[in-house]
């Protein structure tokens, strides 16, 4: 490392590569050269990368190599762990440093040749000769088939296990388990005093399923060993072209054996990847079949039971569909009671991780959470959002306009701008202060990296453009770059000295916690269970704050009363003068000029709350006006009545679609069944009823007996 200085290949959209060694290099993608130093920040090397590839390092991860060791990748993820990789190659010119998608690694499994001198570099491919590279891998995740080491974190010990079977398929052995339940997870390799071997278990802190330890030496001599063929069972290989068949319905098993020899090295016969094929056929086709046939029926039974509901199912023929649900008196409830605000989010389901739930809330008179309507779907994209926007808008009444409140990920902004051409559209403000915590890095301190926030957060809840002004202004005194992010961040999508729409003091909500609690984890339910579940809930929710509100006697909503109360207290302090007509000046220390007739206020909290200021209520005391008259008609009890005024009706036999004559049964194609051990029997079997020819004796001509075991005299 010359003048303190290492020159370093960052590379990105390449395959790694396993030799038969266990170690790993790096072909293909792109590849750019910097220099960087021991004094360098980690924010800055991030920046130098996402400059040289034009992307967002928010969704990479950065990884090296160790010097002379080729099988663990090492994360960059901070200030110090760059200073290690550069005193780590200290005595090397360059080094390699690898650019990944998170949780999207691709790999290639390979085997370098065991009896020649061929060897590869970090950026070369395993070279393999006709005699011994027989066994090359097919394309796998990281996520699915790679196992790191100490630390490696799974959803749970099922994850585990598979990932566990894909790894030992690729690196040809058969693992054994020594314990396997639900608290933790211990496999060594099933041959005879080998050493490898791992153990997983819950952490107890974050309840999450992690490697605790780990032998990653094999002594067995495995790599001339057919252990590998022993985990590639037919359900194996059905789970490795199930993604492919659903692509190519047409693929053929001679094609999946070509595959799984020339990318695999698994030389299985023809039966093997017939077998395997009708597998992944039948899952596919079950799966699919069962869940539109319940999901038809679901719909139709929501609209008889629930008129003026929408239900909507649109299927694919690539064994995909739609699914988009908004009860009437949800769409009822958000039309004449809550105010023109929805939330779009996202939702991993914990309970079936297979499937994600699009969406969209609103919030009542009591800032509680409620639902307007929902889609299944499996992946958050950016044509599921713009399907579920465009049924969305098909459902509502579009006598208003309405501001939406989402993350601005998977081109979200751009959907709700398609759709609903005259919305306003604010940033969830809970992930902008996260993503401006992450742009600290570890050279602030504690103390200074709460003034920043706390500060950030004032720009978001500024109401006037001073206040957002002077916010700015005391985040520039400790980082220049720091501000120049918060102005580069759109704040007119998420300040309220800037925004147009109406927010009424909502920045964020908490609908994936509610969501998650509202469906069972004690198995994993289908989606008919999924949807009658947030049914079931919704329909008790609505009937619990109807029957609540039946009981309230202000005209403000509780909430709403005790807060201005509040800020009654504040507001005796203050000094009114009028000035002219409706218009009159407030005075503490500062001056406002409060509008009673147009509900403005020069502080614009008034204007942006939907509820009087202190300025105001000083006003309206002093003029012995109403307070309710000047409230939002949203935050009053009436119109919290109006939200749950209807009710979501049951659905009879919701979770049985096969008790209706005219649905087919879920099991529609016959259930799999283990194939027996040996050759199939060629004789069929006897049948359960068969009729018997009864004996006739020939001395006595009676039945049921014959002339030996006669006993008739003669």
């Amino acid at each position: 490392m010359a003048g303190g200085r290492i020159l370093t290949i960052c590379q990105l959209g390449g395959e790694f590569v396993a030799n038969s060694d266990g170690s790993m290099s790096y072909a293909g993608g792109e590849a750019h050269a910097i220099e960087i130093t021991r004094e360098m920040k980690f924010s800055e090397f991030k920046s130098e990368i996402s400059s040289m590839f034009n992307s967002d390092m928010d969704a990479f991860t950065i990884k090296y190599f160790l010097p002379n060791n080729k099988k663990t990748l090492i994360t960059v993820s901070k200030d110090d762990d760059l200073k290690r990789m550069v005193d780590f190659h200290a005595d090397s010119d360059t080094t390699d440093v690898y650019v990944l998608k998170k949780n999207r690694n691709r790999i290639m499994i390979r085997s370098a040749p065991d009896d020649s001198g061929t060897s590869t570099d970090g950026n070369t491919a395993a070279l393999a000769t006709p005699r011994v590279a027989k066994r090359r891998r097919l394309s796998i995740t990281a996520r699915e088939c790679m196992i790191t080491g100490v630390g490696q974190v799974f959803d749970g010990p099922k994850a585990f296990r598979d990932v566990l079977h894909k790894y030992a398929v690729a690196n040809n052995f058969f693992v054994k388990f020594i314990k396997n339940d639900a608290a933790s997870v211990t496999a060594e390799c099933s041959a005879e005093d080998c050493s490898w071997r791992v153990h997983a278990s819950r952490s107890s802190a974050k309840k999450e399923f992690t490697i605790k330890k780990m032998i990653d030496t094999h002594t067995c001599g495995r790599e001339n060993s057919k252990e590998g063929y022993r985990s590639a069972s037919q359900q194996f290989v059905a789970n490795i072209i199930k993604d492919k068949l659903r692509d190519s319905p047409d693929y053929k098993p001679r094609e999946i054996l070509n595959d799984l020899q020339r990318e695999y090295g698994l030389n299985l016969n023809y039966a093997q990847a017939w077998r395997g094929r009708a597998i992944a056929e039948k899952e596919l086709n079950y799966s699919h079949k069962e869940a539109c046939d319940q999901l038809d029926w679901f719909c139709n039974r929501i609209m008889e039971t629930n008129p003026g509901s929408v239900a909507v199912l649109q299927t694919t023929g690539d064994l995909r569909f739609h699914l988009f649900v908004a009860f009437h008196a949800s769409l009822v409830g958000f039309e004449h009671g809550c105010r023109p605000l929805i939330f779009l989010e996202e939702i991993s389901l914990k309970a079936n991780k297979k499937w994600k739930l699009l969406v969209a809330t609103a919030v009542d008179g009591e800032n509680n959470i409620f639902p307007v309507s929902f889609s299944v779907a499996e992946a958050e994209t950016n044509d599921n959002w713009h399907w579920f926007l465009v049924q969305l808008k098909s459902a509502l009444s579009m006598s208003r306009t309405i501001t939406f409140v989402s993350n601005k990920q998977n081109g979200l902004e751009e959907a709700v701008a398609q759709v609903f051409e005259d919305s306003y559209h604010g940033f969830c403000v809970h992930q902008l202060i996260e993503n401006f915590k992450a742009e600290l890095d570890e050279s602030w301190t504690q103390e200074l990296k709460d003034v920043v926030v706390h500060a950030f957060e004032r720009c978001v809840y500024a109401c006037m453009v001073d206040e957002f002004n002077e916010c700015i202004t005391s985040i520039k005194t400790e980082s220049q770059e720091l501000a120049a992010w918060v102005l580069a961040s759109k704040p007119e999508n998420w300040s309220n000295a800037y925004f147009k729409g109406l927010r009424f003091g909502q920045y964020y909500s908490n609908v994936a916690e509610i969501f998650n609690n509202w469906i069972s984890m004690r198995y994993e339910p289908s989606l008919v269970q999924i949807v009658d579940s947030i049914r079931c809930k919704m329909m008790e929710m609505m009937y619990a704050r109807r029957e609540s509100s039946n009981t309230w006697t202000e005209a403000l909503t509780p909430s709403v009363n005790r807060r201005m109360e509040g800020e009654m207290v504040k507001a005796q302090a203050l000094n009114v003068v009028c000035t002219a007509g409706s218009i009159f000046e407030v005075r503490d220390d500062s001056t406002n000029v409060v509008n009673i007739e147009t509900w403005e206020c020069t502080c614009r909290r008034w204007q942006v709350f939907g509820l009087p200021c202190m300025h105001a209520l000083a006003v309206i005391e002093r003029t012995d006006g109403c307070l309710y008259d000047y409230c939002s008609k949203y935050f009053t009890a009436e119109y919290f009545r109006a939200t749950y005024s209807l009710s979501i009706n049951p659905i009879p036999d919701a979770g049985w679609p096969g008790c209706n004559d005219h649905v087919h049964s879920p099991v529609s194609c016959p259930l799999r069944t283990r194939r027996m051990v040996g050759r199939p029997k060629v004789k069929p079997a006897s049948p359960r009823i068969s009729i018997k020819r009864s004996n006739r004796c020939g001395r006595c001509k009676a039945f049921g007996h014959n002339k030996q075991t006669c006993k008739s005299p003669v």
